[in-house]
């Protein structure tokens, strides 16, 4: 079932080019222009997901997050915004969004974008990830599981590859395309680190290679 979206953006000419360039990839209940008005729709629709843009005349995407709170328990944020400044990333992200892309992805991508941050996973356009691995790096490292702290010498060199583009931010297609291999391929390095690692999801396999600095090989 796709997933349920509300998006927020007060240019509705925007609007009018998201809803066309999702339609029939994710179900899109409603868009709206103002904090208030998402707010509303946000407590009385529930939706999975909100994409949200950050900077509004009445607050943006913060404002509808804070407003909100604990009344949509069940709903993930994911920023949409022409903006790709550190500091909103990480503003927009501590507030409680699960992903933050800028209003350049394909809707392809942005759909993609949807389902993953609905699953569970913490979505960036891959040159925003590292503000937020360099943001939250410096936090102390959750409890690790004796799996977790697996020896980097479980994974083969393509194995490696493969997770640091993931914690980068980039999607299946994107690491194929770099690394001259298929996206099946891909997905079948990233199925083989979760297994050797233990861990269920991308963010998870994220903070694992952050909180190991695989980041600083390349």
């Amino acid at each position: 079932m796709s997933p349920r979206v509300v998006l927020v953006d007060d240019h509705e000419l925007f609007r009018a080019g998201v809803r066309s360039e999702l339609d029939g990839l994710v179900d899109i209940v409603d868009d709206v222009a103002t904090v208030s008005e998402a707010v509303a729709l946000i407590r009385s629709e529930r939706p999975d997901v909100v994409l949200l843009d950050v900077h509004m005349p009445d607050g943006g995407g913060l404002e509808v997050i804070r407003r909100v709170g604990a009344d949509a328990a069940g709903t993930r944020f994911l920023a949409l915004s022409v903006s790709d400044a550190a500091e909103d990333v990480i503003a927009i992200i501590r507030a409680g969004a699960r992903g933050y892309v800028t209003k350049t992805i394909s809707g392809v991508d942005l759909a993609d974008a949807v389902r993953r941050v609905h699953e569970g996973d913490a979505v960036f356009s891959p040159r925003l990830a590292g503000f937020v691995l360099d943001a939250f790096a410096g936090a102390p490292p959750a409890p690790a599981t004796t799996a977790a702290e697996a020896d980097l010498d479980q994974l083969t060199p393509r194995e490696r590859e493969v997770l640091q583009h993931i914690a980068r931010g980039y999607m299946y297609k994107e690491i194929a395309q770099r690394l001259g291999i298929s996206a099946k391929t891909v997905e079948a390095h990233v199925s083989a680190v979760l297994r050797k690692l233990q861990l269920s999801s991308r963010h998870e396999l994220s903070r694992w290679a952050v909180q190991r600095r695989m980041l600083d090989d390349g």
